[in-house]
């Protein structure tokens, strides 16, 4: 009895262990730079929702918005390291990484609309480019659209020569520097969390963004004037540590893949929605001049800035930038 005794006790001991094991979650720390209220955050949210579903709470998404744990600069290296398992850096990161190619994304004028752009990101063009993250310990999971770039300053900007001199904010980009200058304005590489304060106290005259980070960054408070030229686009990928991602048993990942899929739906569907509301609201604010290009007009934008695609040729590759343009029909010698 004394014997069966003892077994009991060891099993009911054994098994409230397995019931806490059972019950700590794996964590998934996913660091961003930008508000929860953008459509970047809200993918983040709705895959932390649900990761947590389909996973039936075995996996945590803990979500960092805002620049909390780490900038710009330094939340590549910190997914490297295993400090976070999951971003969503726009696509101009990956060349300080040492992935070049996915400068492509920053080329002006390469997209003219979400059917073009998606031809590319959920083409083979677009995998191809994700998996040129491996050997730098990063697996990309999917492409999160932001929107298309419109460009602010404290004067109007309607003509090319309109940016002759202007400091004007970039991210860490050589092909964005190529695109300011092909302007006449002066790059200034600087972390998104920055801006607002670079543009109250003078030290940068405007930038570029889609309307939901102009809007709920409030740059519309010290931006005078806003041009709606949609001359560039902005997304991310969102990534994870590969070493993390691949120790992850099967009915783990395979739940959290469903996760992503449909949050990138979600994702792009939102962005459309929250930039076309950040556009009303600033118009409502009444703080910033908006302005919209003349055909005219976004055609001379469109020759002066379409020159860096063959500048960056060497840097990109050439290769590259034409399946591009094979998968939209871009021909820029018509233009």
């Amino acid at each position: 009895m004394k014997l069966l005794s003892g077994l009991m006790a060891i099993t009911l001991w054994f098994g409230s262990c397995v019931t806490v094991w059972a019950a700590d979650p794996i964590v998934i720390k996913f660091s961003h730079v930008v508000a929860t209220d953008t459509p970047k955050g809200k993918a983040a949210e709705k895959f932390r929702e649900l990761a947590a579903r389909y996973t039936q709470d075995r996996v945590k998404v803990e979500v960092y918005p805002n620049s909390q744990l780490y900038k710009d600069k330094e939340e590549l290296e910190a997914l490297q390291m295993g400090a976070v398992q999951m971003l969503a850096p726009s696509l101009a990161k990956f060349g300080p990484l040492g992935v070049k190619e996915f400068e492509a994304f920053d080329l002006p004028f390469i997209f003219d609309n979400y059917e073009d752009l998606h031809k590319v990101t959920q083409g083979t063009v677009g995998q191809k480019l994700l998996n040129k993250l491996e050997s730098k310990g990063i697996l990309g999971l999917a492409y999160w659209d932001n929107g298309f770039k419109q460009m602010s300053a404290n004067k109007p900007l309607l003509q090319p020569q309109d940016f002759q001199g202007l400091k004007l904010r970039i991210q860490s980009s050589k092909v964005l520097e190529a695109q300011m200058r092909s302007m006449g304005a002066v790059p200034q590489v600087m972390s998104f969390s920055e801006v607002y304060q670079a543009l109250q106290t003078g030290v940068v005259d405007g930038t570029e963004n889609p309307m939901s980070n102009f809007y709920t960054q409030k740059m519309h408070e010290v931006q005078k004037h806003l041009t709606l030229s949609s001359h560039g686009y902005l997304g991310y990928a969102v990534i994870v540590n590969k070493a993390f991602w691949d120790g992850l048993a099967d009915d783990l990942r395979q739940p959290l893949t469903k996760a992503m899929q449909e949050s990138t739906l979600y994702a792009n569907q939102i962005a459309l929605e929250e930039n076309e509301k950040s556009l009303e609201a600033v118009r409502a604010s009444g703080k910033t001049e908006i302005q919209t290009l003349t055909a005219e007009q976004r055609l001379a934008w469109k020759r002066a800035m379409v020159k860096v695609h063959q500048q960056m040729e060497d840097r990109i590759g050439k290769e590259l930038i034409q399946s591009i343009y094979q998968a939209t029909g871009l021909d820029p010698a018509k233009l």
